[in-house]
Formats: structure tokens, C-alpha cells, sequence
């Protein structure tokens, strides 16, 4: 059993290790990866990729990188294709193999098959003089010179290296094809994140009520639409145009002030001027000015018209934190 000390120094060396292995990919990047930039660029088809064993799993993982960032991406199981799956490719595909020793059997039955085919192949290659490496196209060179894994056995470094050029190819595509965070939001709808990119103020404001008083309304009637709506706030509006709002914490002062509330009216209470947001700003817009203001209501206009309100809560349920 091995001491935490001794526990401490082993993942070091192992993320020492990775991390070696990744810098020294930059020495091996030549001119060949702006052509395959260009290439998948070009394409009119898919970009195809497939592995064997861990390899095949780190091709699931760029496939899924490549998709979520506007490169159309399929993976292709190496064993599988040779039992059938080698149909899904199409003429105008280019593929890219990964292997870290080029050498497995399946990758010297699947290769000729592609080469037969046509396609542009790609070898994501551990081996710059393996039979996938002479045979491919075009070649991105992966060779670590030892694995994190102490019997130098257990893909690690191998698959890190694997992984993170396929990061590299992405960010490039992505970059080259200038692609934003709207775009970026068409490809992530769901989770929070899309909801960041993509959900507007008034998508959420709508779904409340819009409580609102006339500047000389008397306070029972402000308790009342407050209560009524349960927002914690109401706006003060004067044809369409809101110019003011009360707040939960405004009825709580007006309490402490006052000894009866008797003649009192909300422009009396009223807070002047209050924050507002416009209905087509994000979301995320809306709750950098909570924050900024240390307030938990915003005002939602429309045309400079009161369109609702938007809370805290609103936005906390829907994962914009």
C-alpha cells in the first residue's frame, strides 16, 4: 500500500510526464497541418474518424469537439468497419485514423479498403514508419517518446497527445471558419451554458405577470398587486412608461417611517428611476446587473415601455448562474 507521500509524487510524475509529452507535439507540427486545415475546410462531406481500442474512444471524444464547433464529424468503430460499418463513408469524406502504433490488424485490413475507396486518409500516427503512417495522405505525428504508466504499457501519454491534437485541429477549424458564441449557442440549446448564449430577457419576463400601480394609488392597493404576484416588487407606471418601483424592502422602510399608512400613495414610497433591461438583451445581461446593483428585481422594457418584470429566482431556475 503506498504512503499519501509517496500517493502525491506519483500523480506529479504522471502529469509531468503528459504534459512533456504535449509540448514536445509542437516541435512535431509542420507544414502539413495548415493542408489538412484547408482540406477539411474544403470538404463537402463529413470528416470520419475512426480508432481501435482507447484510440477509438479519443475519436469519439474530437468527433464530438468537432460537431459542437461546426465541423460535421462521424465515428466509425475500426473493427466495426470492417464488418460492415466502411458503407456510412461517403465520396466526399475525408478520414482520419488514429492508431498509436499504426500496426494493429485492423488497421491493416481497414486501410487498403479506404485507400480502394478514395477518400483523403489522415493517420493520427504514435509510429512515423508504421503501415498507416506510409500509407496515409497525409500524416499528424502523435509519438510520445514514454507513457505515464510506469511498465511504459498503458496508453496515457499516448492518448493525451492523441487528444490534444485533435483539440488543436478543432480550434483551428473553428477560428478559421470565425465562429462565434451565437453559433456556438445553435449547437449547445440545452444545459446552461446554451441558455447563456441564447435566452433572452423577455423569453423569461413573459412568463410572469407585470404588476404594476399608478403613481397616486393608495398603499393598500400596492400590498396587494406585491402580494398578488409574488415578484417582491411592483412598477410605478404612468402611461406605459415606468417611473418608478416598490419593492418588498421599500414596504419594510415605509413601516419603520411611518406610524399609519394612512394617506400615503406609492409615489410617496416609490424608488425613482429604477433599473431596467430591455426585453431582447440576454439573460445573462440581466443578471450581471443584479449583481452589479446588489438588487433582486429588474424592470423589463419594451420600446421604452414597461413590458414586466424579471427575479433573481427567474434566472437561477433556469441555470443562468
Amino acid at each position: 500500500m503506498k504512503t499519501d507521500s509517496e500517493i502525491y509524487e506519483i500523480a506529479k510524475r504522471t502529469l509531468h510526464v503528459e504534459a512533456e509529452g504535449i509540448l514536445n507535439l509542437c516541435k512535431q507540427i509542420d507544414n502539413t497541418f495548415p493542408r489538412i486545415i484547408l482540406l477539411i475546410l474544403s470538404l463537402s462531406g463529413r470528416v470520419v474518424i475512426t480508432g481501435i481500442g482507447k484510440s477509438a474512444i479519443i475519436a469519439q471524444k474530437i468527433v464530438a469537439t468537432f460537431n459542437s464547433t461546426g465541423t460535421p464529424a462521424v465515428f466509425m468503430h475500426a473493427a466495426d468497419a470492417i464488418h460492415g460499418d466502411l458503407g456510412m463513408i461517403q465520396n466526399n469524406d475525408v478520414v482520419i485514423c488514429i492508431s498509436k502504433s499504426g500496426n494493429t490488424p485492423e488497421i491493416k485490413v481497414l486501410i487498403p479498403l479506404l485507400k480502394q475507396a478514395g477518400n483523403t486518409l489522415i493517420g493520427m500516427v504514435g509510429d512515423v514508419d508504421s503501415f498507416l503512417a506510409k500509407q496515409a495522405d497525409f500524416i499528424l505525428n502523435t509519438t510520445v517518446e514514454t507513457e505515464a504508466c510506469p511498465h511504459n504499457l498503458a496508453p496515457t501519454s499516448s492518448t493525451t497527445a492523441q487528444l490534444a491534437i485533435g483539440d488543436a485541429l478543432a480550434v483551428c477549424l473553428l477560428e478559421s471558419r470565425e465562429f462565434t458564441s451565437v453559433d456556438f449557442a445553435r449547437y449547445h440549446p440545452g444545459g446552461s451554458l446554451g441558455k447563456r448564449l441564447y435566452l433572452k430577457v423577455g423569453d423569461l419576463s413573459t412568463h410572469n405577470e407585470r404588476p404594476q400601480v399608478l403613481p397616486q394609488a393608495p398603499i393598500r392597493d400596492v400590498l396587494i398587486e406585491i402580494t398578488k404576484n409574488r415578484l417582491g416588487a411592483v412598477a410605478v407606471v404612468e402611461r406605459e412608461i415606468v417611473v418608478g418601483i416598490i419593492t418588498d424592502g421599500d414596504i419594510r422602510r415605509m413601516l419603520e417611517k411611518h406610524a399609519t399608512i394612512e394617506g400615503l400613495k406609492a409615489s410617496d414610497i416609490m424608488g425613482a428611476s429604477p433599473k431596467h433591461i430591455d426585453q431582447d438583451e440576454l439573460a445573462v445581461n440581466a443578471l450581471a446587473l443584479l449583481r452589479k446593483n446588489n438588487i433582486t428585481q429588474i424592470i423589463v422594457s419594451s420600446n421604452g415601455k414597461y413590458a414586466g418584470i424579471v427575479h433573481l429566482h427567474d434566472l437561477l431556475k433556469e441555470g443562468i448562474i
